[in-house]
């Protein structure tokens, strides 16, 4: 795990001040790589890559970045590839390896099949290769590795955090597109990132920079082939040996592993696991909130650590750790997206770094096997319709009146947002339903300039995905929603993994995103997973016996609450209104900011718009605010710093 930024010519022409340019970029990525940093250019300067190093696998300074292979070849890579022992022992016969490093087996896995070589790479990764002809960048399937880019004055730069390519933009503005996303759905759903001129590298995509143009593709997808047969026990046979042989590879190391242990299933589940192998440490982590009542998880989490026979560490986050924080906290996203869980995340990553450098994580579960409460409330109007039509007995994905009703009781705090969406209207496209589920944009009519942004190509590019029949079968409604969430929320939340842990130089690993589960749990009919409407039915029935009885029985799985309703509303409030009330507040583009102020002290400021709107007006003043620093950040580079490197 490490930080990774570079520049290349389109032209192959010198790159005016890339000594500078290079140190400014890494020393605002320095946290990701507490263990070394190295910078390496290619003759004329038409090329040059720095590297953030946070050691795990090869300790030693042979393991160090840039790093240069026997054909000349020259990589900076982020992320870690669990295969490469494997690797090695296949690529040994035609490259001579000099070091133990995972790296190095990157650059012998392209010597031999070019850009292919991303096919034979098991892992999460972000890197850039120079070959002298051209310069290859990739990012693994799913989007653990964090790869982002922009072309300015014919350099394509790129970098792990975008924080990084802001002193290279001529100016720092929002992009509409991503702005009006973000509205939607509180994350961008394509490559645009609310920096306008900067572009995420998608997952399951790469790009070349050659013959003076960027070309973006890709090398992997999921595809939803599935397979009718097999029985559920077959599946869960299958599932439990894969997810076994992902734990195993994730806890590959050469520093001690640790656990995020959150006290729902998925954490628990691989935290519990990764106990029973021996390279493990047998230690977790969890915050919890222990001020007001219906936000305190410990129990579960203790409960499972019980079980697990695992060292428990604890940190009782405040409204003070909230005050302290939360600058840094979207300071190190770049970007506000995906909720307030990300707090909690900073304060847990910091408590794990104290005393390991790498920890596992439950991330991916909810999408994948079917987690959300939405599901559910999609398949209530499913099969209200079903039954009206008298069709609830054919297909293989309708959810009949009957088999859902046992689980309905996980809806009780929902019952606003159901009376909500049944009132915009029942019964109408699969697409559009799912869309109002999950809109977030309904109640700022007043505080976004709306006039300014395009929200009916939001829904288009929503459509794009969700429709998709190149991988998702029509008549799997679960199929296409967890695939939305899969492809479009996800990567938001591992945005969340990255950079909450990478701020404390603590490196995040999410054995559930192993391509070999994902890839399998794509086969597996939707019945299968959500049968009877039940939420992870098939996570659930597969590892009964694996959990404690009292978290597999729970119905009430927060998903990392924060209190901030009872904050905002007495401790914080006066902090929270000063946010809005700077000068520059009063002129922001695409805001409203007298009707935010407005609405901040009415019922509805405790909702998830809240957070969102102070998020981005923080955002605002972290980067926007500060964009001359940014811009000034080349030249306070010192000739000695360049020269020294």
């Amino acid at each position: 795990m490490c930080g990774i930024a570079g520049a290349a010519s389109l032209a192959r022409k010198p790159i005016a001040r890339l000594g500078r340019t290079l140190a400014a970029m890494s020393n605002l990525i320095a946290h990701r790589g507490p263990d070394g940093h190295g910078f390496w250019h290619a003759p004329g300067d038409i090329c040059g890559l720095a590297h953030r190093r946070l050691a795990i696998i090869d300790l030693t300074a042979s393991g160090h970045q840039p790093m240069r292979g026997n054909n000349g070849s020259v990589i900076c890579y982020n992320g870690e590839i669990y295969n490469y022992i494997e690797l090695r022992e296949n690529l040994a016969k035609g490259w001579t390896f000099k070091t133990q490093s995972d790296t190095e087996a990157v650059l012998a896995a392209y010597a031999r099949w070019g850009t292919g070589c991303l096919d034979h790479l098991r892992g999460m990764f972000a890197f850039a290769l120079w070959d002298e002809d051209r310069l290859f960048a990739a990012r693994d399937r799913f989007g653990i590795k964090p790869f982002y880019y922009t072309v300015v004055d014919g350099v394509f730069y790129f970098a792990s955090e975008m924080k990084a390519l802001l002193p290279v933009l001529p100016d720092i503005a929002t992009d509409p597109d991503a702005l009006a996303e973000y509205m939607t759905f509180q994350y961008t759903i394509g490559e645009k990132t609310l920096f306008k001129g900067i572009q995420s590298l998608l997952p399951g995509h790469a790009l070349t920079v050659e013959n003076g143009e960027v070309r973006v593709f890709r090398y992997w997808d999921v595809h939803y082939d599935i397979d009718w047969d097999h029985t559920p026990q077959w599946f869960g046979n299958e599932m439990r040996d894969r997810l076994a042989d992902s734990v195993k590879v994730h806890l590959r190391s050469d520093v001690p592993v640790g656990a995020y242990i959150s006290g729902g299933i998925d954490s628990s589940l691989i935290g519990i696991m990764a106990a029973r192998e021996e390279a493990s440490g047998k230690i977790g982590f969890h915050g919890k909130f222990t001020e007001f009542p219906g936000y305190d998880e410990s129990a579960y989490a203790e409960a499972a650590c019980r079980m697990g026979h695992i060292d428990l560490h604890q940190i009782d986050i405040t409204a003070k750790d909230f005050r302290d924080n939360i600058e840094k906290v979207i300071y190190h996203l770049d970007t506000p997206v995906a909720g307030p869980g990300s707090f909690p995340q900073y304060m847990v990553a910091e408590l794990a770094s104290r005393h390991v450098k790498v920890v596992l994580g439950g991330q991916g579960g909810d999408e994948i096997f079917g987690g959300y409460a939405r599901y559910l409330i999609a398949y209530l109007e499913q099969a209200l319709k079903a039954s009206i039509d008298g069709t609830q007995r054919s297909g293989n994905f309708v959810v009949t009146p009957e088999s859902i009703i046992p689980h309905l009781t996980v809806l009780q705090e929902y019952k606003p947002l159901i009376r909500q969406l049944f009132s915009k209207g029942l019964f109408g496209e699969l697409d559009a339903r799912y869309f109002r589920l999950i809109d977030r944009s309904a109640d700022m009519a007043d505080e976004v300039d709306w006039s300014a942004l395009d929200r009916e190509s939001v829904f288009a590019r929503f459509q794009g995905v969700f429709n998709s029949e190149r991988n998702v079968r029509k008549e799997a409604y679960f199929d296409s929603m967890t695939h939305f969430d899969f492809k479009c929320l996800l990567p938001g939340l591992l945005q969340v993994e990255d950079r909450m842990s990478m701020a404390h130089g603590l490196e995040s690993r999410v054995p559930l995103l192993d391509h070999s589960v994902v890839e399998f749990a794509a086969t597996i009919p939707a019945d299968v997973k959500f049968k009877g409407g039940q939420m992870k039915h098939f996570i659930k029935s597969t590892f009964d016996g694996d959990l404690p009885v009292e978290l597999m029985q729970r119905r009430d799985k927060m998903g990392f609450p924060v209190p901030l309703k009872e904050w905002f509303a007495g401790e914080l409030h006066d902090m929270v209104t000063d946010i809005f009330l700077t000068q520059k507040n009063r002129h922001r583009e695409f805001f409203n900011s007298e009707a935010i102020l407005a609405n901040f002290d009415k019922a509805e400021r405790f909702s998830r718009k809240a957070w969102g709107l102070m998020s981005l007006e923080l955002w605002h003043q972290l980067f926007h605010d500060r964009a001359a620093d940014y811009r000034g950040m080349i030249d306070e580079v010192s000739s000695e710093h360049v020269a020294a490197h």
